[in-house]
């Protein structure tokens, strides 16, 4: 049975798997309906997008595929993120990159709509802003939120990839409390807990480039969303069965095969074995590894088991 999370302070239970559908670009309508089928049979009943993913087809093509799934809209927790201005000469298909971010009332709620337009539904249990505008003006922000609010047209709030004093920055303006904050996370991305681990330490992995971000959540019952959970770097690819990583992939089949689960699934269950009350975005059109990623979601690590994993990744105690 799929394992849930409380969103923030709310009770708003959510699978602690999310679908990710970024990358739903790359299917037609039939394809995309047999993925989100395969989610929700699964237990995942939230779906994550950006109003940028696939130059916004992705969410036309998950319109489409909804409509075609016979899956109730109700069903689902349905969260989509805007605020990038896509440059269009550099932006085709997955290949999307922003001239500039923009938290500007009218553009806020011009996403929105646009959102709601291609996924033919008519509210987002769910706005993010996605990634911080450092020209962002709290009270445009605010103004955007409670319009958006006030017509139905969003349910709840959060944000992206921000630190701290940027939460905290928005917060200050708005009414409405933030719910999540979208970060990459995963066993080849520690960044957010390596400096904690290395307090009082000079070494590279003191180096504190989030500002106490999974901390901070913690404390202000904010869900963190953990996107690319399988990736190393930015966007360098998988690093499941990739050979520049034999150590991690030989403890995470180790663990596996122990679990009777794939490497995936122990991925997964890595990241929600972490007491920040996490969220795993899986962006993964593969049916069947959409299925082995989700199966971690039931799968319990012991603390050795989690220290274990964050070893073989390279990683390094004081």
């Amino acid at each position: 049975m799929m394992k849930n999370v409380a969103i923030g302070n709310t009770n708003l239970e959510a699978s602690a798997v999310a679908l990710g559908i970024m990358r739903m670009v790359r299917l037609n309508v039939d394809d995309a309906t047999n993925v989100l089928k395969t989610a929700v049979n699964a237990g995942v009943n939230f779906i994550d997008s950006a109003d940028i993913y696939g130059v916004g087809k992705s969410e036309e093509i998950f319109g489409e595929a909804l409509k075609k799934s016979g899956i109730k809209r109700e069903d689902l927790i349905i969260q989509s993120k805007g605020g990038i201005i896509l440059d269009p000469n550099k932006s085709d298909g997955e290949v999307v990159l922003g001239q500039r971010y923009d938290f500007s009332k009218a553009h806020l709620i011009e996403a929105v709509d646009g959102i709601l337009e291609r996924m033919q539904i008519d509210y987002l249990d769910f706005f993010l802003l996605h990634r911080p505008d450092a020209l962002m003006e709290p009270d445009e922000i605010a103004a955007a939120f409670d319009q958006l609010q006030a017509s139905g047209k969003v349910r709840h709030f959060g944000l992206s990839n921000c630190n701290p004093m940027q939460v905290e920055l928005i917060q200050s303006a708005i009414s409405q409390r933030l719910l999540v904050n979208q970060l990459q996370f995963g066993v080849m991305h520690t960044g957010p807990i390596d400096f904690g681990l290395h307090t009082n330490m000079s070494d590279a992995g003191s180096v504190n480039h989030d500002g106490e971000i999974i901390e901070y959540s913690r404390l202000h019952n904010m869900t963190i969303q953990a996107w690319s959970p399988y990736q190393w770097g930015a966007f360098q690819g998988p690093f499941i069965d990739n050979p520049k990583f034999p150590e991690l992939n030989k403890a995470l089949q180790s663990l596996a095969t122990a679990k009777g689960v794939t490497k995936n699934a122990i991925a997964t269950a890595w990241i929600l074995r972490h007491p920040a009350n996490m969220q795993v975005i899986l962006g993964s059109m593969n049916e069947q590894h959409l299925k082995e990623s989700i199966t971690g979601a039931d799968v319990e690590l012991t603390k050795q088991e989690w220290y274990d994993i964050y070893m073989a990744a390279g990683n390094t105690l004081p």
